[in-house]
């Protein structure tokens, strides 16, 4: 395809989308699945306008998939509810952890033994298709920072943190293939790839938020003046939290998710003190100005870094959505649905995914509709690109990353088409029964 040519085919899809917003609403089907249907009809699938290669293009991918996931998962982070406490974290932590594991070993357990791949290719394609996706679930996840419906936060939670506690297995897959270092008796991996990794990532994130949200407070005067600059600064923390977390080995999905969490629950700690000194509103150099105050009502929302942010982060968001969705269908060939990808997919819907949320929450009160939407939701994307792009640039061979490549883009298109048209008639179905279940 020729420049113009994608142009116009990009050009009439974001016009297409902006002028049928409101129609999707009341559609069985997500913006992801339109997407997908074009780049299925212009790719080799269908008239073969033009074939995107993942393999030949890895580098560019794992640079495109990686921008998107930090935005997704600051996205995620500042629409998290407050205040943070354990109770409510539980079982996304849960999520995170017990059911990341009990997901690799049963999708590795599925690779080995069904499909043949040797036992690091297999825990190496569990660990690329154990994390849901924060970008491709939009219809049931957290809509906005004062959402506080249960099952919406647990599945947001869920996903900007099980993106970093993947990498572990992402680490052990490749060792096991000899493309990283494990160390004696895996010694290296555990004290490095997953303590060091994981307790660094998350103290990062939260240092760098909170120290965002109290310079920011203390420089621009209160209420911001330049708020136009919310989105320099929201950038800027993506950037700083994931650069520190590269440079010490720390995995910075986790700190990007969390310094979000971090700036959004400091600055809303701090707009609460200032509450509580009724008619001062302080300046950046410590004055008073009753004047500014007053012209500000009661009820008017806080102006916050975090908040005004999110808008400018969720447009990056859909349109990155738009042109990977549109490579993905680029990708794949008609043969390309073999019996293995299909039924690699079929197993991670209908035994990994819910097999293991229900470990994860077995010993939680969460109810059984909850544990039941929550294991059917795994939906797969952005993420799981990633992760296969970052294997394939770290060395993996090319007849497995071609098989991997395959199981994954069929996985994640069936993803796609499978969670996209049941999320709608499932959700209004389970808000029949929100009254009755306990609030997040």
């Amino acid at each position: 395809m020729t420049n113009a040519l994608w142009f116009l085919l990009v050009g009439g899809l974001l016009l297409t989308r902006g002028l049928t917003a409101a129609l999707f609403k009341n559609l069985p089907v997500t913006p992801a699945i339109v997407y997908l249907g074009v780049g299925l009809l212009v790719g080799p699938t269908v008239f073969g306008f033009f074939h995107f290669n993942p393999l030949k293009e890895s580098a560019l991918m794992e640079v495109l998939t990686e921008v998107v996931v930090l935005i997704s998962l600051f996205s995620a982070g500042v629409k998290m509810p407050v205040p943070v406490n354990l109770t409510r974290w539980r079982a996304p932590i849960l999520l995170a952890s017990v059911s990341m594991v009990a997901s690799v070993g049963l999708i590795a357990a599925f690779a080995c033994y069904a499909l043949g791949l040797p036992l690091g290719a297999g825990i190496l394609l569990g660990a690329i298709l154990s994390p849901t996706d924060p970008v491709l679930a939009t219809d049931v996840q957290t809509r906005h920072p004062g959402d506080r419906d249960q099952l919406r936060f647990t599945l947001t939670c869920e996903a900007g943190m099980n993106d970093g506690s993947a990498f572990p297995f992402v680490m052990l897959g490749l060792g096991l293939l000899g493309l990283h270092e494990l160390g004696d008796s895996g010694l290296r991996w555990v004290l490095v790839d997953v303590l060091w990794a994981t307790v660094a990532a998350i103290a990062i994130g939260v240092m760098s938020g909170a120290a965002l949200a109290y310079v920011a407070r203390k420089l621009r005067g209160h209420p911001p003046r330049h708020k136009l600059m919310d989105d320099f600064l929201g950038l800027g923390l993506i950037g700083v939290a994931y650069g520190l977390s590269v440079l010490v080995d720390a995995w910075g999905f986790l700190a990007v998710f969390f310094a979000a969490v971090a700036l959004r629950q400091t600055e809303l700690k701090l707009a609460a003190a200032d509450r509580d000194r009724p008619g001062q509103t302080q300046t950046g150099r410590g004055e008073v100005e009753v004047e500014v105050a007053s012209e500000i009502p009661d009820n008017a929302p806080e102006p916050t870094v975090s908040e005004g942010s999110l808008v400018f982060k969720e447009h990056l968001e859909r349109l990155s959505e738009l042109m990977l969705i549109l490579l993905i269908g680029g990708t794949l060939y008609l043969d390309s649905w073999s019996w293995r990808a299909v039924g690699l997919a079929l197993f991670l819907f209908m035994v990994a995914r819910p097999l293991s949320v229900l470990a994860g929450l077995l010993g939680t009160r969460t109810s059984w509709p909850i544990r039941g939407m929550v294991g059917w939701f795994g939906v797969r994307g952005i993420g799981s690109l990633y992760y296969l792009m970052y294997a394939i640039q770290h060395g993996l061979p090319e007849d497995l990353a071609l098989e991997l490549i395959q199981l994954t883009l069929i996985a994640v298109t069936l993803s796609i088409l499978v969670h996209g048209t049941s999320a709608k008639p499932l959700m209004r179905r389970f808000l029949r029964y929100r009254r009755h279940l306990p609030t997040a």
